[in-house]
C-alpha cells in the first residue's frame, strides 16, 4: 500500500476498475471509518490536483484552499465536511461506474431495505457474506440491470472488501447503505442521534401506545417526527415519508417489531 507522501498507483484520471476504486478509497480513508476527513481530504485533494495538472501542488498555499472549498461545494452533497463512498464514486471515473450503477439502479432506500430483509432473516442486522451475492442480485433485477456470472462476482468480491473489514463473514446494514445515494441513505440522518439500548427500549414502549409489542405506520409517523424535533433535525414532510417508508420496508407486513426498529435507532445493540 502506498504511504501518506506518495502518490497511490492507481489516483489517475483514466477509467478505473472496481477493485482500483477500492484500493484508493482503503488508502485515503486511514482510520477506516468509512469517511475520508480532515488531513485525509486533504491528502485526497491534493494527490487529485497532482494528478490533474501532472505538478505537484502546495497545500498551504491559498488558491489551492480556495478550489479544495470550491471542490467540496460540488461534491459534498450533504455538506457534511467529509467525502463518503457514494460521492467518491461522482468523483472518480470507475468502470461502468461500478457503485453509481447502485445508486442509479436501486431506485430508493425502501427498495434497498426491502432487498435487506430478504436476506437479514434473523434481523441482526447483518447478512453473512456467502448470501452477498443474492442480495447484489436481487438489486440489480430490479433495476433491470443485465448481467453476467463474471460480473455479478467481481461485485461481490469488491464489496467483501470494501465492508467485511474484520473478515468475520458479516456485512452491516449501515455500512452496506453506504452504497445509496448521500441523500438517500436515511441512517446516515440518524447518526447523530443513535440511542442506548436503554434509551431505545423506553422510546418503544412509549409509543408502541396499544401495547401489542410492536409498531405501526401512524405509531411510528409519531416517534420519528418527535425524534426530529427533539434533535433539531432540519427534516421537511417530504423527508420525514421518505425516512418512514425506508424503515417500514423492514417491517414485517406494516408491523414493526422492536428488533427492526433498533437496528436502525440503537448504537450499541446487542442483537
Amino acid at each position: 500500500m502506498a504511504t501518506q507522501t506518495q502518490q497511490p498507483p492507481h489516483l489517475r484520471l483514466a477509467e478505473l476498475t472496481a477493485a482500483q476504486f477500492v484500493d484508493i478509497w482503503k488508502h485515503f480513508d486511514a482510520d477506516g471509518n468509512g469517511y475520508i476527513e480532515g488531513k485525509e481530504l486533504e491528502n485526497f485533494f491534493k494527490e487529485l490536483e497532482t494528478a490533474r495538472r501532472g505538478a505537484g501542488v502546495d497545500p498551504s498555499h491559498a488558491a489551492f484552499k480556495e478550489k479544495m472549498k470550491e471542490f467540496m461545494a460540488n461534491f459534498d452533497k450533504n455538506a457534511d465536511g467529509r467525502i463518503e463512498m457514494s460521492e467518491l464514486a461522482q468523483i472518480l471515473p470507475t468502470e461502468e461506474n461500478f457503485l453509481l450503477c447502485f445508486r442509479e439502479f436501486v431506485g430508493s432506500s425502501a427498495e434497498f431495505m426491502a432487498a435487506w430483509r430478504r436476506y437479514d432473516t434473523d434481523r441482526s442486522g447483518y447478512i453473512e457474506s456467502n448470501e452477498l451475492e443474492g442480495f447484489l442480485s436481487d438489486l440489480l433485477k430490479k433495476a433491470n440491470r443485465n448481467y453476467d456470472a463474471k460480473k455479478l462476482n467481481d461485485y461481490t468480491q469488491t464489496i467483501l472488501r470494501m465492508f467485511d473489514l474484520n473478515g468475520d463473514g458479516k456485512l452491516g446494514l449501515s455500512e452496506m447503505a453506504r452504497l445509496l445515494p448521500v441523500e438517500e441513505n436515511f441512517l446516515l440522518k440518524f447518526q447523530g442521534i443513535r440511542l442506548t439500548v436503554k434509551e431505545f427500549n423506553s422510546l418503544f414502549v412509549l409509543y408502541d401506545k396499544d401495547g401489542n409489542g410492536y409498531i405501526d405506520e401512524q405509531e411510528l409517523d409519531a416517534l420519528l417526527k418527535d425524534l426530529c424535533d427533539k434533535n433539531k433535525m432540519d427534516v421537511d414532510s417530504t423527508g420525514l415519508v421518505d425516512y418512514k417508508k425506508s424503515i417500514m420496508a423492514l417491517s414485517d407486513g406494516g408491523k414493526l417489531y422492536r428488533a427492526e426498529l433498533e437496528i436502525v435507532l440503537c448504537r450499541d445493540s446487542t442483537l
